[in-house]
């Protein structure tokens, strides 16, 4: 499959209009609609719906752009990763993570590599593990912070010297803001919002195992700044890592630790066998070192 095509492509929808991508692309419009025709003609499906004001996807169409956006991200890294010069140190660094104190601690990390080699940069994509494993499995991130629990087992990682603490987010106004910590027990009378990580979930209801009640589920939310909106618009009460609270608005919402306290870690993984560029290389290997600098001066 063209790479050139699914650029096509996937300006024609950004753009939803074939004559502005035409524009855009700096080629005919016959030549792009021919092309876009050839597309769904080799794919044998039907990928756009084509009206007076513009085109719009088919069901077929929105599966194919995010098939095709991954295809070409990663055919544009692989691009880079290839032009690097071999005698220096320099170009991307991906890195996938989700919203945890973690990520301060690979970015220190960052900043001591980058005094040393300062031609490289950082791309950051934050999501949960889940996604964040994906995108490591398809290449297009070369390093993830995972929050445990996760299944590593085909990844090689290190295990990052932070532990994250689990916390109870409200808003300001909510009854439970005026204790000083929140039980297990506190949170069964009250809606709550949960991780949408199944791993995360089975963790977090066995906590409630000893409990007079079940947790009453109002929602399920994949990052913490989508949590704290709907603790902001009074749907429950949020479970969610101390490290992600630097994203929120604290006039809004506050946070209680919960008695006794609930910890977890997270690793920095990449997948096994993995060929990366002199960079990525360089770069697993800095943090290597001094993390077993740091451990040695425990």
């Amino acid at each position: 499959m063209d790479i050139r095509v699914l650029k096509y492509f996937l300006t024609v929808v950004r753009e939803e209009n074939i004559t502005k991508a035409s524009e855009i692309l700096h080629i005919t419009q016959p030549t792009l609609s021919r092309q876009l025709a050839k597309l769904e003609e080799d794919l044998g499906v039907q990928l756009f719906i084509r009206g007076k004001k513009g085109i719009s996807l088919t069901d077929e169409g929105v599966l194919f752009r995010r098939r095709a956006s991954e295809i070409v991200e990663l055919a544009d890294k692989a691009e880079k990763e290839l032009t690097e010069n071999e005698q220096l140190v320099n170009g991307e660094i991906s890195v996938g993570t989700g919203e945890c104190e973690a990520v301060g601690e690979m970015l220190k990390l960052f900043a001591s590599f980058k005094e040393k080699y300062p031609n490289v940069y950082l791309d950051i994509y934050t999501g949960n593990a889940d996604h964040i494993k994906r995108c490591i499995d398809n290449g297009l991130v070369d390093l993830g912070i995972l929050i445990e629990p996760v299944e590593i087992e085909k990844y090689d990682f290190i295990r990052l010297n932070v532990a994250e603490e689990w916390v109870v987010l409200m808003r300001c106004d909510s009854p439970l803001a005026e204790k000083e910590y929140i039980t297990i027990d506190d949170l069964s009378k009250y809606p709550l919002i949960f991780p949408k990580r199944q791993s995360t979930r089975n963790e977090i209801e066995s906590w409630f195992r000893n409990s007079a009640q079940k947790p009453k589920i109002a929602a399920y939310s994949n990052l913490s700044t989508n949590a704290a909106v709907l603790v902001e618009q009074g749907l429950g009460y949020a479970l969610i890592i101390k490290g992600s609270l630097p994203f929120l608005d604290h006039l809004k919402v506050t946070y209680r630790s919960l008695y006794p306290q609930r910890k977890t870690t997270c690793v920095l993984a990449w997948k096994k066998h993995q060929p990366f560029s002199q960079t990525v290389t360089k770069f697993i290997n800095h943090i290597q070192c001094n993390l077993c600098m740091d451990n040695d001066e425990i």
